[in-house]
């Protein structure tokens, strides 16, 4: 009996040591939603600086990708509605997580203008 005691306090012990507040994971999530954003923007960048000459695909690149933010706001709020104090619940870090999702898909997105197309594609549209 002692033995089971002892172990069970070693273990919760051990648990509030690894626990994490959810302020701390709200902060997790968010710094992984903005490492993805900021490889998005790396891309988009790029994108923009290779097709620099082709001022009409620059130019709806541009428009494309600020509606892909409206879009992504939108999604946001509503599959996380903005109610009030949803900030400091764990409905933070989910928003988090999603933007992060969102963000990976429109990264795939956008990487296919940075991939060479397979010569002879008739449908590959504006990618080179």
């Amino acid at each position: 009996m002692k033995t089971i005691a002892i172990t069970i306090v070693a273990f919760l012990i051990m648990y509030s040591a690894y626990s994490q507040t959810q302020a701390e994971l709200n902060n997790k999530a968010k710094v992984e939603y903005e490492k993805v954003d900021k490889q998005l923007n790396q891309i988009y960048q790029r994108i923009l600086q290779e097709y620099k000459n082709d001022s009409i695909f620059t130019k709806s690149m541009k428009e494309a990708q600020r509606q892909w933010v409206k879009f992504r706001d939108a999604q946001i709020k509503m599959k996380y509605p903005p109610y009030p104090n949803s900030d400091e619940s764990v409905l933070m870090m989910c928003r988090y997580y999603y933007l992060k999702e969102l963000t990976e898909d429109r990264r795939k997105v956008l990487t296919q203008w940075l991939d060479s197309e397979e010569e002879g594609d008739v449908c590959s549209g504006s990618k080179k």
